[in-house]
């Protein structure tokens, strides 16, 4: 798992902003290293949200950015009566079976960047109830759209591990690679 992006990252644009995605998505899936899907769907902070329900709402989001930009409907219709349910598990879902979903839409995400022709494409994003107009959204915006939400939803990731066992983010990447933070 990628937990520092150097600066000469894959020495292009579209390899860089691939890396901090990548590199935020750890931080996602590290969240629940070593954790019971029990413990992974508690909600230890004065927040509601959990950390199974993150790693499940990361994934459908990301997944529904990349179909919109394809041209596709999201994989998972969320509206104003379901929309609750991206941020928790239901229906028999696993911790393991949404990281597995995960590393699909990640493979998917990457595969589409890289195979498109420029990251100046555009793609309509139609007005929704969330989205107040009508409007084209370059590749590179998708890209730093999905650095920005995934980063934002790994910090709220940290702050849940840590209320709910202490282990923090650097604990973690440790670890991952099997070493210790001293």
């Amino acid at each position: 798992m990628v937990t520092h992006v150097p600066a000469e990252t894959h020495g292009d644009e579209r390899g860089a902003l691939l890396s901090f995605i990548a590199e935020q998505r750890g931080g996602i899936r590290r969240a629940v290293l070593g954790l019971t899907d029990e413990q992974a769907v508690s909600t230890p902070s004065a927040s509601e949200l959990s950390l199974a329900g993150l790693v499940k709402h990361v994934a459908e989001v990301e997944q529904g950015w990349i179909a919109r930009a394809k041209g596709e409907p999201p994989a998972v219709h969320r509206d104003e009566s379901n929309w609750h349910e991206c941020f928790r598990l239901v229906d028999g879902e696993t911790v393991e079976a949404c990281l597995a979903y995960y590393e699909k839409v990640a493979a998917e995400t990457e595969s589409f960047i890289r195979s498109a022709p420029s990251l100046d494409d555009t793609f309509l994003l139609a007005k929704t109830s969330w989205n107040p107009k009508d409007e084209w959204l370059s590749l590179r915006w998708l890209c730093l759209h999905l650095i920005r939400e995934t980063a934002r939803h790994a910090g709220h990731a940290d702050i849940i591990r840590e209320s709910l066992d202490g282990v923090t983010a650097l604990e973690l990447v440790a670890k991952e690679q099997g070493s210790s933070w001293d």
